[in-house]
């Protein structure tokens, strides 16, 4: 079957042998972090270098002009050859696109975004007769329908945007072995959704306005706003649906296992759901999520030969071309900087958290995230007794570094 008509969101996952080598890593994942925090904090092997401390893993985000993404390969193949932002450093370029972003992607529209989340998933969760699978059901399917209509694109006739903008993140950010059947996948969903984009700007272009993002670019081009054209918008678009949507439904399935875990916290973030405080339920899924993030960390190179945590026991010098992994996720658990950092505590402050990087390439999206994903839980967590399904189906299940399966049940 073609890769654009495929309805499976995630792709087989490992199985026998492969499948439990796979777990075993994830789950043996933090007690090596926690002794590099301790024994070796920077550990470099061959060409690649592992960060495990909070300072060093900020260092490593903010410092730019040393060490750069390096989206930029697999981007030109998804945008084809047209330059993103996520691919650059800190150029007069970067700064262009994400102005003219910030221009048709607004602070005012968060309140509305949040009620939007809520109606949705309250629709979803009142339908689902007392029983839900909370990754495809609830999560998936709240967040990408409420960010395509925000977004300004439609759903293809011929294939499901769910699918295609999955495919491409996992092999953006995920495909770590550059898997050749993947490849395949993406030289047929890059072009098609391209081109859906292509013909959504066209089709709007002879349509009524419509205050929506894709919307607002229109109005900007039409009034000769630099940075508006149609490949420039259809770029920004596809990176946006590409590098937004497949997150909610990996980090808030992984947030509730967290809570299903700690009734004492779950209670509590029910609480908080019944009560509509909205900002104390926030705190309770980011803080969830700093037990299972989004990644173990995110990838940069160093541009030039660097001296990382310069004047500490451990400075490590790194060679230009070298990989680094900036470990968020050991830098979260790192008492030096997180007090107590294994117990649940929902009133940290917002330094603890780095759940959508630092630095220049913090995750664009974030003010979104953070309007948002506690919102897709909210009438959930307002549900009486709730609880996970029997037997395996009440255990989170994960397909690599997808959340895949999850079902809880409430009276």
């Amino acid at each position: 079957m073609s890769a654009l008509a495929s309805k499976n969101v995630l792709r087989p996952g490992a199985q026998g042998a492969k499948l439990w080598a796979e777990r075993a890593l994830f789950a043996l994942m933090p007690f090596f972090f926690s002794a590099l925090r301790r024994f070796k904090p920077v550990l470099t092997f061959g060409s690649l270098t592992l960060t495990s401390r909070y300072d060093d893993v900020r260092e490593v985000f903010a410092t730019d002009t040393k060490f750069g993404v390096v989206y930029q390969p697999k981007l030109q193949v998804i945008m084809g050859g047209e330059p993103f932002f996520l691919g650059m450093g800190d150029t007069p370029q970067y700064h262009a696109q994400t102005d003219a972003m910030r221009k048709v992607i607004l602070p005012d529209d968060l309140p509305r975004l949040a009620q939007d989340v809520e109606a949705r998933a309250d629709a979803i969760v009142a339908s689902s007769g007392g029983r839900i699978e909370v990754v495809d059901a609830l999560v998936r399917k709240t967040t990408f329908d409420f960010l395509a209509d925000y977004f300004g694109i439609p759903a293809p006739t011929q294939g499901d945007l769910r699918v295609w903008a999955t495919r491409l993140f996992e092999f953006q950010f995920a495909d770590g072995g550059n898997d050749p059947a993947l490849r395949a996948e993406v030289d047929e969903i890059a072009p098609a959704l391209r081109a859906h984009i292509d013909a959504a700007i066209a089709q709007r272009r002879q349509g009524a306005p419509k205050d929506d993002v894709l919307g607002r670019c229109l109005a900007l081009q039409a009034a000769g706003e630099p940075g508006f054209s149609d490949v420039q918008i259809r770029t920004a678009l596809m990176g946006f649906v590409v590098g937004g949507p497949p997150q909610p439904p990996m980090v808030v399935p992984q947030a509730l296992e967290q809570l299903l875990r700690r009734p004492e916290a779950l209670a509590e973030a029910q609480a908080a759901a019944r009560a509509n405080d909205d900002d104390r339920l926030r705190r309770y899924i980011a803080e969830a999520m700093r037990f299972d993030p989004l990644a173990p960390g995110l990838p940069r190179v160093a541009l030039e030969e660097v001296v990382l945590a310069r004047g500490r026991r451990y400075e490590t010098k790194i060679p230009a071309g070298s990989q680094v992994l900036a470990a968020f996720a050991s830098a979260m658990m790192d008492p030096r900087r997180v007090a107590n950092p294994k117990v649940f505590n929902p009133d940290r402050p917002e330094s603890d958290y780095i759940h959508f990087g630092h630095g220049l390439h913090e995750c664009f999206g974030r003010f979104i995230n953070r309007a948002t994903l506690h919102m897709m839980l909210k009438p959930l967590l307002k549900r009486a007794n709730l609880r996970r399904a029997p037997g395996p189906d009440g255990k989170l299940q994960k397909n690599g570094a997808f959340a895949e399966r999850l079902v809880v049940e409430f009276n």
